[in-house]
């Protein structure tokens, strides 16, 4: 069986967010003061993220990328990626971390096949670190982006670029993959940040990030990605790694688009941009059938917007987004 939705695109690829919270409190994801997390009971438990990964993965996903928060705040992860890590059907299953408590458990995430890992790295200073994230872990992070390559594992750095923080970065940010066997993928800064206090602006688009980009290291060779990529990958001349923009705000990529997101109280979207269309959690602890809640899944993703665009729009001036990454599922 294989998940399609209404316009006959295949949902191939899940993003499954394990817990809502995280170490880091950076402001274009949440308020300083946090976010109020919610008590263990109102998350998926393992159980029932085991049970519905497998359900999803007969569904035709495979890849399943999981994410926070934090991942590797919540206790007993590594039993939890064993347990996934069994599904011969799973093609790939991967990690966004931000790399503080990530270290110790690379050994273990290598021998389960899990090698490829997205470091969340917005800064190479670790003055502007500490501004942005609240925190001052940028030591750690960095040990854990040196155990990386030394282990050969595939590596993406995700940088969310953004007007006045970190723009005067950018350069800096694409030395990484000038120096190492590395992506560096910069990211269009979005509106999920849980609070009023900071609206994304749009001076980094795509077009301008690329533009910066070339002003540096000229024309850059643009390379083949796959069809449902979110991301348009570039090379330059003497880099060991390759760069990668994503334009999350403008929207580009949404017509090949392949994923679905489960957040970690168990809400289902379609869309990063929409509204939550099925609380997974509650069919679970009702007893549904595994037949059951793979048609409730189904009949949802038929309905599935068009793009990032009409999902916001889909959700009304009653509904405007502002809620947290952590609390989507980053």
């Amino acid at each position: 069986m294989q998940l399609k939705d209404n316009f006959n695109r295949s949902i191939k690829y899940l993003r499954l967010s394990v817990t809502d919270r995280c170490n880091l409190r950076c402001f274009y994801c949440m308020p300083e003061e946090g976010i109020r997390f919610l008590p263990k009971d109102q998350l998926l438990s393992y159980e029932e993220l085991i049970r519905i990964s497998k359900l999803l993965v007969d569904m035709g996903v495979d890849k399943i990328r999981i994410t926070g928060g934090e991942p590797f705040v919540r206790k007993d992860l590594v039993y939890f990626l064993e347990s996934l890590a069994t599904n011969e059907r799973l093609r790939k299953l991967s990690i966004t971390t931000n790399g503080i408590l990530t270290k110790p458990f690379l050994p273990r995430l290598k021998e389960l096949g899990i090698d490829q890992i997205n470091l969340s790295l917005d800064t190479v200073s670790e003055k502007n670190f500490k501004k942005i994230t609240r925190r001052d872990d940028f030591k750690k992070v960095m040990d854990t982006f040196y155990q990386l390559l030394a282990d050969e594992f595939k590596v993406k750095i995700n940088a969310v670029i953004m007007e006045g923080i970190n723009d005067h970065e950018i350069l800096d940010l694409a030395g990484l993959a000038a120096k190492y066997p590395v992506s560096v993928r910069f990211i269009e800064e979005m509106p999920f940040n849980g609070s009023d206090s900071h609206r994304a602006s749009l001076k980094w688009g795509h077009t301008a990030i690329l533009n910066h980009l070339q002003s540096k290291y000229g024309k850059l060779r643009k390379l083949s990605s796959q069809a449902n990529s979110t991301s348009e990958n570039y090379s330059f001349d003497g880099a060991l790694g390759s760069l990668g923009i994503i334009a999350a705000f403008s929207r580009t990529f949404c017509g090949t688009c392949d994923r679905i997101r489960i957040t970690s109280t168990g809400e289902m979207r379609t869309c990063l941009y929409g509204h939550n269309v099925l609380n997974i959690k509650q069919i679970l602890r009702e007893g549904h059938s595994d037949a059951s809640v793979q048609k409730r899944i189904s009949d949802v993703v038929q309905k599935r917007a068009g793009d990032g665009f009409e999902a916001e729009k889909l959700r009304g001036k009653l509904n405007p987004i502002g809620e947290s990454m952590s609390v989507i599922g980053g």
